[in-house]
């Protein structure tokens, strides 16, 4: 669970729970609606399977995602945001244009 170390502000808490390469990307996969993780790898590219499911779970466990099961044969597995990642996916959304604007000032 995030947030258990002291910050000076909010945003050492909000990169514990999305830091590394994948979380803010699959957490912006996530906000059209539920997916599944077939679907995720898809369009994520380069993740593994066991990279995907130990983020997924991260992200389940700090309450930012919501998996959910249907009772099928075979299972069917869908992954979704919750309140709270849906919170954060519209304040990443600054931080993405701020990535792109600084893309392009890096090609040019």
């Amino acid at each position: 669970m995030a947030a258990s170390k002291p910050y000076n502000c909010g945003i050492g808490p909000a990169f514990e729970v999305i830091g590394g390469k994948w979380k803010a990307l699959i957490l912006y996969e996530l906000q059209a609606g539920p997916v599944r993780p077939g679907g995720l790898r898809r369009v994520l590219g380069d993740i593994t399977e066991k990279m995907l499911i130990q983020q997924l779970r991260e992200m389940e466990a700090d309450g930012i995602v919501r998996r959910e099961v249907f009772p099928e044969v075979p299972p069917r597995v869908e992954y979704s945001t919750t309140e709270l990642g849906a919170e954060l996916n519209a304040a990443l959304g600054p931080v993405a244009r701020w990535g792109e604007k600084y893309a392009q000032t890096k090609k040019a």
